[in-house]
C-alpha cells in the first residue's frame, strides 16, 4: 500500500494503539505460550506449538502492515473551513433522487466504518464529494448503479 494515508488524530492514535498493545501485550504473550508448547517435546505433532507459531506470523504481518500505514500517514485536522466546501474529514449530508437523506463522514482508508456513516475519501462517492458546495450535484457509479447526489449541508466537527 504505497503512497499518502492522509488521515485524522483519532485514527492515528487508533493504529498506534493496535500497534502497542500487539507488540507490547499481544506478541510477549503468545511468544510465551509457544516457549510453554515447545517445552513440552515434540513439536510436530504440538498443536499449541503449530498455532501459536502461525499466530505469531499473523501478528509480525498485522504489525508491519501497521508500520507501514503510521509511517506513511498525514494527520489532517479537521478544523473548521469557511468556503463551504466539501474537504476531508467534512460531514456531508446528501439527498439522493428518491428524497432520502443519508450522512457521511469523509474519512482515511484506515478509518473506514459504514455503519457509522464514515467512508473514505477515496471512496467513488467519497472522491465524488470532495470540492463540492451545497447545493451542488454530482452523478456517483456505484455498485447498485448510477445514483445522483445533491450536497444538503457541509458541516466539520
Amino acid at each position: 500500500m504505497a503512497g499518502t494515508n492522509y488521515i485524522s488524530p483519532e485514527g492515528l492514535r487508533k493504529l498506534r494503539t493496535e500497534y502497542d498493545e500487539l507488540r507490547k501485550v499481544e506478541r510477549p504473550r503468545v511468544v510465551q505460550e509457544v516457549a510453554d508448547a515447545a517445552a513440552q517435546g515434540d513439536r510436530s505433532e504440538n498443536a499449541e506449538y503449530i498455532y501459536g507459531k502461525r499466530r505469531l506470523r499473523e501478528i509480525d504481518r498485522r504489525m508491519r502492515f501497521l508500520q507501514q500505514r503510521i509511517d506513511a500517514a498525514i494527520v489532517v485536522e479537521h478544523g473548521t473551513r469557511d468556503d463551504g466546501r466539501v474537504y476531508f474529514g467534512a460531514t456531508v449530508t446528501v439527498e439522493d433522487e428518491h428524497g432520502q437523506t443519508r450522512v457521511w463522514k469523509l474519512v482515511g482508508e484506515d478509518e473506514v466504518d459504514a455503519a457509522q456513516g464514515a467512508i473514505s475519501h477515496r471512496s467513488p462517492i467519497g472522491a465524488a464529494l470532495l470540492g463540492k458546495r451545497v447545493g451542488d450535484e454530482v452523478t456517483v457509479l456505484t455498485p447498485g448503479g448510477e445514483r445522483v447526489l445533491v450536497v444538503a449541508a457541509v458541516a466539520y466537527a
